[in-house]
């Protein structure tokens, strides 16, 4: 198998190149294509080589939860189906197939992402170590390592620009960036998205420990853009076995996180020990791709 690290409509301007996905041009203003590949990123840094189909799953579990999650909020979602795009895409079919999703075209705010944690893995675990705090908000003494929170945490972060690192901040500088407003219609949905999406995944034996959703403006109505609950922005724990004070076992990147800090990554390294990037060796390039497989089976079936 093939990872796909970059998309090519020769015809059409790239927007964007992320760290997964590649943003195009359409022939209708209002419109973007989202190109989903198979690179894959973990502490902000893109390894050189990608996990074969790894932005078909992403694709088919944002739609899964877009649709599902509806009702809530709308989203950018126009179509996934290539029959139903311009020509232009159609013509590469077998490239854009089932990783592609033509979507609104909506107007983005300084305080992109907008996270909601439920255990404080990561960087959170290393905050809450030091200050009892998560993003500067006070949480309660005692709590262990991957422990859920005695409620949702909504914890604002701005968006880096690829090879840059999201900032987290805190809920009063969001507030400021975007407005007292916007930010508490963006804290609130975010809560009842994370909510909703944490109860079906618990009914198929799945713990969402944390999640990051973005938000966009569509004629001033607040819709849901970029991708939903994915193994890329979410972390995924088997119910079985759960045990707070340890690390858990997962069904996301934090496989590829853990095999980069054994290999000595550190900040001052995003180019590697030899400066010629990082590139996982087949056995983490299998786990990870078995990992996203899982946990999407898990959900879907």
């Amino acid at each position: 198998m093939t990872a796909l690290m970059n998309s090519n409509i020769g015809q059409l301007e790239l927007v964007s190149k992320g760290k997964v996905r590649d943003i195009y041009v359409t022939p209708s203003p209002d419109h973007l294509l989202f190109v989903a590949t198979d690179r894959i990123s973990a502490y902000d840094v893109i390894l050189k080589n990608g996990i074969p189909d790894k932005g078909k799953i992403l694709t088919e579990l944002s739609l899964f939860w877009f649709d599902k999650l509806k009702d809530i909020i709308p989203n950018h979602v126009v179509t996934c189906r290539i029959e139903d795009m311009p020509e232009v895409f159609q013509q590469h079919k077998e490239q854009l197939d089932r990783r592609s999703i033509l979507v609104r075209k909506a107007k983005l705010f300084p305080s992109r992402p907008s996270y909601v944690d439920t255990s404080p893995p990561g960087s959170a675990w290393a905050e809450y170590q030091k200050s009892r705090t998560v993003h500067g908000i006070p949480l309660p003494d005692g709590l262990l390592e991957s422990e859920k929170f005695p409620k949702p945490l909504f914890t604002p972060s701005t968006k880096a620009e690829q090879g840059a690192h999201d900032e987290n901040i805190s809920p009063e500088r969001a507030a400021a960036l975007i407005g007292q407003e916007l930010y508490d219609r963006v804290s609130d949905v975010s809560i009842r998205l994370y909510t909703a999406a944490a109860e079906y995944a618990a009914t198929r034996g799945l713990i969402i420990a944390d999640t990051k959703f973005e938000f966009g403006l569509v004629d001033g109505q607040l819709i849901l853009i970029d991708e939903a609950l994915t193994p890329d922005s979410s972390r995924y724990w088997p119910q079985e076995g759960y045990a707070p004070g340890r690390n858990q076992p997962s069904f996301d990147k934090q496989y590829v996180r853990d095999w980069l800090a054994s290999q000595g990554f550190r900040k001052g390294l995003e180019d590697g020990p030899d400066g010629q990037g990082w590139t996982m060796n087949d056995e983490v390039v299998r786990g990870t791709r078995e990992r996203y497989l899982s946990g999407r089976d898990m959900l879907l079936k």
